[in-house]
């Protein structure tokens, strides 16, 4: 008899719950981002010592920053219910306008990815966080007739990866916007030291600082990162992730030395060995690594750029010299020269 799970057969509810722990429910829980809590934490007391709802949150930063665990917080610590959505679900404004009647007085209500709502939503959505009201058209032509409608006082939590593409009079309406910033190396050792102990992985002081080490600074990266390792020390370590067994288990999910995985490797490698450093531009090189170019810019180039082995110029994309040293390839000069490693 195989011991393969049956398709019809219910996760594991224990383990997702286990999972669902690696979010901390406080902001004194929560890692990081000490300005952004700070701030947080006086617009949520103060909403709490007037008994109202709290101003409307914009959460801005690249993604796995913990924008979605802080809208769970605040709703956590509000002691109010919390609704999730995302911009990509609401494409039309009778999709918001059913979202908002539906809230009850004081819910939190989040929208990921909000700057890929559709436009007439987004003018819906300005009505609504100031006056907690809507306009209802019934009708059309001009037979068509505008019904307001009153909302329940709600709070709402924006994320996005790309503030820039919100139009400004949807990001005025926002009382508070927290930028995101990238997490150091001993920041993401206390948040794999929690994880760890949450999944109960007996970690060493060395195994924990390499896998921040390759983690981008994305806490979201570290514990994908941990639930690997400690898949591979249950194979093949018995349950004890060494600093052997972390550097093996990383290996086999092409995750190398400085957190490069698969994809961050082939555009690195189209860039230096296919167009020669460049410049090239954006669609081209991601159909040379077989992606979309909105997967290349938002995935793989903040990480590259931030590290300095990208740069981005008017006339395209271009290897830096820290690419070249990492890939092991001697680097083209102006003169036709190439670069000693």
């Amino acid at each position: 008899m195989s011991d393969a799970r049956d398709a019809t057969e219910p996760v594991d509810e224990t383990e997702l719950a286990i999972e669902g722990a690696l979010r901390p429910t406080s902001l004194s829980d929560f890692v990081g981002q000490q300005k952004v809590r700070g701030q947080l934490q006086l617009l949520l007391d103060a909403a709490g010592i007037q008994s109202r709802p709290a101003d409307h949150i914009l959460l801005a930063g690249p993604p796995g920053l913990g924008k979605t665990t802080l809208a769970m917080i605040v709703a956590h610590e509000s002691g109010r219910p919390l609704r999730l959505s995302s911009g990509p679900a609401i494409q039309h404004a009778g999709d918001l306008a059913a979202l908002l009647s539906s809230l009850t007085p004081g819910e939190v209500l989040f929208i990921d990815e909000i700057h890929r709502m559709a436009r007439s939503a987004e003018e819906m959505l300005y009505l609504a966080m100031e006056d907690f009201r809507i306009d209802i058209m019934v009708g059309k032509g001009a037979g068509a007739t505008s019904i307001p409608l009153e909302l329940a006082p709600f709070t709402l939590v924006g994320a996005t990866t790309r503030s820039g593409l919100l139009p400004n009079p949807l990001r005025d309406r926002f009382g508070f916007t927290g930028h995101l910033e990238f997490y150091d190396e001993s920041e993401l050792e206390r948040v794999i030291d929690r994880s760890a102990r949450v999944l109960g992985v007996d970690l060493p002081s060395d195994s924990l600082a390499e896998i921040a080490r390759r983690s981008r600074g994305t806490p979201r990266i570290a514990n994908r990162l941990l639930r690997r390792v400690r898949d591979y020390a249950l194979v093949h370590g018995g349950g004890e992730a060494t600093l052997s067994g972390v550097r093996a288990a990383l290996e086999l999910y092409d995750v190398d030395s400085i957190g490069l995985d698969r994809l961050d490797r082939a555009v690195l490698e189209a860039l230096v060995r296919r167009f020669k450093g460049g410049p090239v531009g954006l669609s081209t090189l991601a159909v040379a690594v077989g992606e979309e170019a909105e997967t290349v810019e938002s995935v793989v180039e903040p990480y590259l750029v931030r590290i300095g082995f990208l740069g981005r110029t008017p006339r395209g994309r271009i290897a830096m010299p820290e690419a070249y040293a990492h890939l092991g390839v001697a680097r083209r000069t102006e003169d036709g020269l190439f670069d000693h490693l």
